[in-house]
């Protein structure tokens, strides 16, 4: 899992099938060796932009959406609590 602060919001009119429905984010990641990295998520628990995230990876991010086939590398499964400081 990563930490991440969502950025901004992606919108993709044309894409596959399979990810019809989801709201796509850019997250910048803010912990570990790969702070700065930016990357495209997938929102499932109604996150908005400014949030501090937990972002799973993989296919560990596939399973949280209910199917292997999905191709996505990244979701945000939880929502950090402003009050927890850990940067």
């Amino acid at each position: 899992m990563l930490t991440a602060r969502l950025i901004d919001n992606i919108w993709a009119t044309r894409k596959t099938d399979l990810l019809n429905g989801f709201k796509f984010m850019l997250a910048e990641v803010i912990g570990g060796s790969d702070r700065g990295q930016r990357i495209v998520v997938i929102d499932i628990i109604g996150a908005g932009i400014g949030d501090r995230v937990i972002v799973c990876t993989g296919s560990a991010a596939r399973k949280m959406l209910g199917n292997d086939d999905i191709p996505v590398d990244a979701a945000v499964v939880g929502i950090i609590d402003e009050d927890c400081n850990f940067e």
